[in-house]
């Protein structure tokens, strides 16, 4: 049997819910639940992402055992959902805030508005709570999704120095590539959600659960998240 890949298993998960019948109907009445994962830079969400899924598909009811999770394949979805030219991709990816030159970009119509982009992921990540079982990896989805009694929230940390060891191994980088690497990324990942939110992305109020990494293997992450979301939402699940 072919080993899908999470992009392959993303494309499933969007045609099947793309389609009109009596399927697509019932889960808009009634959709599975959402998660939305932020995470410090380096903790290797992706994998953890990977196993929750699993988890959750070997314990879902019938019709519900399509979980899959988005992190930068949902930029590639509102690509697609909005018809954006291919280039735009980059902004999409992109989570610091404009520079002084990108604004002046924007206003002579170069370079999209990141305030349009930031509407447009919204609309996605409402679309997907729309039909639930995703899991849904930054781009502010917790504070988007944050009045969603289907949703739950989870923030992933871990020590500094971990990080930079697993960015080493993870992105192939030696010590000072990967200690640049996760400063940069927790830098814009914080002032992403400080500009376009208003909020603190280390407020531990905007997450139900904070989970130190560095504490946990992989399985036992998936598996602690898994049962907290079983227990809160038992009837999607055997």
């Amino acid at each position: 049997m072919k080993n899908l890949t999470s992009y392959e298993k993303a494309l499933i998960y969007i045609e099947k819910n793309s389609i009109q019948d009596q399927i697509r109907t019932k889960r808009k009445q009634n959709p599975g639940p959402t998660i939305t994962i932020s995470r410090q830079a380096g903790i290797g969400a992706a994998f953890i992402c990977e196993k929750l899924v699993e988890y959750f598909n070997n314990r879902a009811i019938e019709n519900y055992d399509d979980w899959t999770f988005f992190d930068k394949d949902l930029m590639e979805k509102v690509i697609a959902d909005h018809q954006l030219p291919e280039h735009f991709k980059k902004y999409l990816i992109d989570e610091s805030p404009a520079k002084i030159d990108s604004w002046f970009g924007e206003i002579l119509g170069i370079t999209p508005s990141k305030l349009l982009l930031l509407n447009k992921t919204k609309n996605t990540i409402l679309h997907l709570a729309e039909f639930g079982n995703v899991i849904i990896v930054g781009r502010g989805a917790n504070i988007i999704l944050a009045d969603d009694a289907k949703s739950f929230h989870i923030r992933l940390v871990a020590p500094l120095n971990y990080r930079i060891q697993n960015a080493m191994k993870l992105y192939k980088l030696d010590k000072k590539s990967a200690t640049e690497f996760i400063i940069s990324e927790d830098e814009a990942r914080r002032n992403y959600i400080l500009k376009y939110f208003h909020k603190e992305i280390e407020d531990p109020l905007l997450y139900h659960v904070i989970i130190n990494t560095n504490q946990f293997k992989p399985e036992d992450i998936a598996e602690m998240i898994g049962q907290c979301i079983i227990r809160k939402f038992p009837k999607f699940f055997k």
